[in-house]
C-alpha cells in the first residue's frame, strides 16, 4: 500500500481481529499474517507493531503469555475478555467508516440534496 497513513489508524483493529481469529500470536507472526492476507500490499513494521501491542496491553485489551520455543522465550499476545468485547465494537466502527468512505468515493447516481 502506497500510503501507510491510510492503515495506520486501523492498526489496532487489525491486530485485534487477527487475535480474535487466531487465539494467540507473536509479533512477527502478526506481521507475516497481514502480509500474506494482503498479498504483500500491507507491511506492518516492527516500529509500528510493537508500540501498538504495548498500548493495547496497557489498556487491558491484550494479555501476554511467555512460551519456550526452541530454547528461547517467545512472547504471545491474546485478547482479554475486555479485548474481545472491544474488538466487536471497533470492527463495527471500522465497517461503518468503510461504508461511509465507499459512499463518498463511489456515490450512487441520482442522489438529491
Amino acid at each position: 500500500m502506497k500510503n501507510s497513513q491510510l492503515y495506520k489508524g486501523s492498526l489496532n483493529t487489525i491486530i485485534m481481529k487477527l487475535l480474535e481469529e487466531n487465539g494467540k500470536m507473536y509479533g512477527y507472526e502478526i506481521t507475516q499474517k497481514v502480509k500474506a492476507i494482503t498479498l504483500g500490499e500491507l507491511n506492518i513494521t516492527e516500529g509500528a507493531l510493537y508500540p501498538a501491542l504495548h498500548k493495547l496491553e496497557a489498556e487491558g485489551i491484550l494479555d501476554v503469555e511467555m512460551e519456550k520455543v526452541d530454547n528461547r522465550m517467545r512472547k504471545y499476545y491474546k485478547l482479554t475478555e475486555k479485548g474481545t468485547t472491544e474488538t466487536v465494537n471497533r470492527l463495527s466502527e471500522l465497517e461503518d467508516f468503510i461504508r461511509n468512505m465507499q459512499s463518498l468515493v463511489s456515490p450512487k447516481p441520482n442522489l438529491e440534496f
